[in-house]
């Protein structure tokens, strides 16, 4: 089984792909940055079908140079930057990524990735190209990688014209209260929640549940299970399709891990598992071990997990505060961690049986079929690039089964205050300049099992929105400081 999951137009050959397009006269291509925003262009059939015969075409290698509102970054990095002309990177097309876009007449779509010119390996940074060489080692021990994300984001009744006039403030939500799980409030903007689900089945990004959730005009969409490559490609194609939609209504989705100071954030918690090469649930207990429990499971609550799953389960809590920049890239995302306690988002390395107050969630019987045992990690936001987050993940993961990683802690439920405050819980970095100074370390595990040229890379990206962050002026500081300092 392919790591990677096709679409399921997919065509096998420059032949097929021929007669896929055989009546039209443009296609959609692009690729993701740092920051998960979709880059591309559109480009006539021929083009497009030179490249795909090839190794690809050129594309500026500035986005990688420069941030998600196209600011060139505060010191040159290692991929794109004026000593080497912001030249051209390589955009290799994914062929198994073809789809359509429902709403822009059926153009043709599909992925690419961003391959070094002269060595033709993908870019340190390139996010598709960090998930395959992460899924590539966890198949090199005979595991395939499967994942699930669920997104919260709230909705406003604006547009782009009207936020930059309003400049980002008295924004009006979609609706008005709190309402999680309700039938009622979805028929207020029924169009607009059925086009969501509708149009992701047509554009290949499958659903499995989508309702509201709590806070004003907030929405909670889970994707459909898949490979761990395509759950990422899916999850932030989700964000590109529901933004898409939104335009349509008048509606701006916003996936900002904490646009309100007073109300929950927007998570985005990732289901991960293993499968082995039969296709087996790798975390999944024997069917004799059902009955009692897995005999020298560390801790009672993990019983019902196999001896594979605790020490992939070890890994992760053992890399958690090296990797936090992967799954918390933003400034305003440590805003949702702060305080957490207070709107179930985990702020320290903790796990537990079906505890959504840890970091991460053991999803085991009784409370699941053995074939549906994983772990979700809770503390991404919604912000976060999901191929760096999962490429994170997994190869943390697959360390901890490699060193059979002892777990560095006890479940959740054996923790009490008093042992919190006494440091016996390691607490996550409370801000993106703690987190990446910490992944920025020579010893950082994220160095370990992502490689110095990305932790480089990607970690002064992060330095770059610091430094924004700490030259800004807010409004509190005003607010705070202006008449009685």
């Amino acid at each position: 089984m392919s790591a990677n999951a096709s679409t399921k137009n997919a065509p096998k050959s420059v032949q097929d792909l021929k007669e896929l397009l055989a009546n039209d006269i443009k296609v959609k291509v692009a690729g993701f940055d740092v920051d998960g925003v979709l880059r591309g262009k559109f480009m006539s059939k021929e083009k497009f079908l030179s490249a795909a015969s090839s190794d690809g075409f050129g594309f500026c290698s500035v986005i990688f140079g420069w941030d998600l509102h196209d600011a060139v970054y505060s010191r040159e990095l290692l991929i794109s930057n004026a000593a080497n002309g912001y030249r051209d990177l390589l955009a290799s097309i994914d062929l198994s990524t073809y789809r359509r876009i429902p709403w822009e007449n059926d153009v043709p779509f599909f992925l690419v990735s961003f391959l070094d010119p002269d060595t033709k390996v993908p870019i340190s940074v390139d996010p598709r190209g960090v998930l395959k060489k992460a899924v590539e080692r966890a198949e090199n021990s005979g595991w395939q990688c499967y994942a699930g994300v669920e997104f919260e984001y709230f909705q406003f009744k604006e547009t782009p014209q009207s936020l930059t006039e309003k400049k980002f403030t008295g924004l009006q939500p979609l609706t008005p209260g709190m309402h999680g799980y309700s039938l009622l409030r979805t028929q207020l903007n029924n169009d607009y929640f059925h086009d969501i689900f509708d149009e992701g089945a047509r554009f290949d990004v499958a659903l499995e549940g989508h309702h509201t959730e709590t806070g004003p005009g907030v929405f909670e969409t889970a994707l459909a299970y898949t490979t761990a490559l395509r759950m990422a490609d899916n999850a932030l194609l989700f964000k590109y399709m529901t933004k898409s939609i939104g335009m349509k209504y008048g509606i701006v989705p916003s996936f900002m891990a904490k646009p309100w100071g007073n109300l929950p954030g927007c998570s985005g918690h990732i289901h991960v598992s293993l499968r082995d090469q039969n296709g087996h649930n790798a975390f999944a207990v024997t069917p004799a071990e059902l009955n009692g429990g897995r005999e020298g499971a560390a801790y009672d609550e993990l019983k019902y997990i196999s001896q594979t799953a605790e020490y992939f389960l070890a890994g992760v809590l053992d890399g958690l505060t090296d990797i936090l920049p992967t799954l918390v890239p933003t400034i305003n995302g440590y805003k949702r961690l702060v305080g957490g306690e207070a709107f179930w988002a985990p702020n320290a390395v903790t796990y537990g049986y079906d505890s959504r107050a840890a970091s991460v969630r053991v999803i085991s019987p009784p409370s699941v079929p053995p074939a549906a045992t994983r772990f979700e990690i809770r503390v991404p936001g919604a912000d976060m690039n999901a191929f760096f987050a999962l490429s994170a993940i997994f190869s943390l993961g697959i360390r901890g089964i490699e060193k059979k990683l002892p777990l560095p802690t006890a479940p959740i439920s054996h923790f009490t205050l008093e042992d919190k405050k006494a440091g016996k819980i390691t607490m996550l970095p409370q801000s993106l300049e703690a987190a990446t100074q910490r992944m920025m370390r020579p010893d950082s595990k994220a160095r370990e099992v992502l490689g110095d040229d990305f932790v480089d890379h990607f970690g002064g990206t992060r330095e770059h929105e610091i430094k924004l962050w700490n030259e800004a002026v807010t409004t509190w500081e005003v607010e705070r400081y202006l008449e009685l300092a």
